[in-house]
């Protein structure tokens, strides 16, 4: 049998929960609806995605990683020169179970349990794979709770009420409420600005993932593409995809003919479909600078790619690479302003998107601040 369809009764023999007595309760409303009851802030956390650090780092500052029993592996194959920055902040992650993946079956009811962690935090996008399984259930049993947050599929409905939830599960409700500000301001000072100014809106086409598979990855009316409408840009996948994500054909992108070409890329060193792929990725995020010739090259050869012949943005050089793990962070403001700056150039001379994520790092995060985040394919 295997071990996520194990009966009730094995479960709840596996573990015991008592809550503290002497802990006031609280409710806390997840981005599904969903209304889940704690005697206390937690202390035993599972990660269902490795990359919810991004957001809990910016809550739990001193240590993201004290109340976490497991976490999924997606962090190294994903970001892995950012991985290592945490690694080498708090080597203790080190020790932390790698677990598996809920939507594609490798998450195992038994691990979870035997973890005993207070909760289990999971993204929007695994809620299907859990009902039909019955996790809420069968954890609620053992006193596991599980809570849902969403930093990706609707940016604008759910990023700042999944920080209040950390914020609520770490009794950090001050440093949420601080963090929700910074982002407010900081999105302001673009969408203000286009708001007054309502400058003519270029065509953008968003290449997701660029290099790790086929082409024409990209995003619809979220997600990314929720940051190029937010930018001022008119996002080309919008038109064809109703979710967050999806792929287009090349030929539509080249009777498209986007002005302006944004790729995501990443550190995928780790990622066996990096490793494989016939095309070099481009490598941006942490740290990714001192390396910027390089990825520009790579950038430059995607360009050679049948969806873009004669395309005008691949014949004005209006191409840039930008950091793919912007799509799964509460960091949004970031990107919004650099592409700002892509789209709009005069109106936004003075923004200066590096020296706002700085900020934000010595501000929220316990790792120093490395530039690399974004790339023109023109030198600068």
């Amino acid at each position: 049998m295997s071990a996520k369809f194990l009966p009730l009764a094995v479960l709840v023999s596996a573990q015991f929960f008592v809550p503290a007595a002497w802990a006031e309760s609280f409710t806390v409303t997840d981005v599904t609806g969903r209304e889940i009851t704690f005697e206390k802030p937690v202390e035993r956390v599972i990660l269902g995605e490795g990359r919810l650090v991004y957001s809990l780092a910016a809550i739990e500052t001193e240590n993201p990683f004290a109340s976490v029993v497991g976490w999924r592996n997606d962090l190294f194959t994903t970001d892995f020169t950012g991985f290592h920055a945490y690694l080498e902040a708090f080597p203790e992650a080190a020790d932390i179970p790698f677990l598996g993946n809920l939507t594609d079956g490798t998450l195992q009811t038994e691990t979870i349990v035997d973890l005993n962690p207070d909760a289990l935090i999971l993204t929007i996008s695994a809620k299907r794979a859990a009902d039909e399984i019955g996790l809420e259930a069968m954890l609620d049993e053992v006193g596991v709770k599980i809570v849902y947050v969403d930093f990706r599929e609707h940016i604008l409905e759910n990023t700042e009420p999944s920080l209040r939830i950390l914020g609520q599960l770490y009794d950090k409700h001050d440093r949420a409420e601080e963090l929700i500000a910074f982002w407010s301001e900081q999105t302001a000072r673009v969408t203000d600005v286009l708001e007054h100014e309502n400058p003519e809106k270029p065509l953008v086409f968003m290449y997701r993932a660029a290099g790790l598979s086929d082409c024409c990855g990209t995003f619809g009316t979220d997600n990314y593409g929720k940051m190029v409408e937010l930018a001022g840009g008119i996002n080309l996948g919008a038109e064809f995809l109703p979710g967050y994500t999806g792929t287009i054909n090349p030929e539509q992108v080249i009777a498209s003919n986007p002005e302006i070409i944004v790729v995501t890329g990443s550190d995928w060193r780790s990622l066996p479909s990096a490793q494989n792929s016939e095309i070099a990725y481009v490598n941006v995020g942490p740290n990714a600078a001192d390396s910027a010739e390089v990825s520009r090259e790579a950038l430059a050869a995607l360009m050679e790619l049948p969806a873009f012949t004669d395309v005008q943005a691949a014949n004005t050089d209006e191409v840039y690479a930008i950091w793919h793990q912007f799509y799964a962070s509460p960091y949004q403001f970031a990107p919004v302003q650099m592409l700002a700056k892509w789209f709009h150039p005069d109106l936004f001379a003075d923004l200066d998107p590096d020296a706002t994520f700085a900020e934000f790092h010595d501000r929220f995060l316990p790792v120093p601040y490395q530039p690399g985040y974004w790339l023109s394919l023109k030198a600068e």
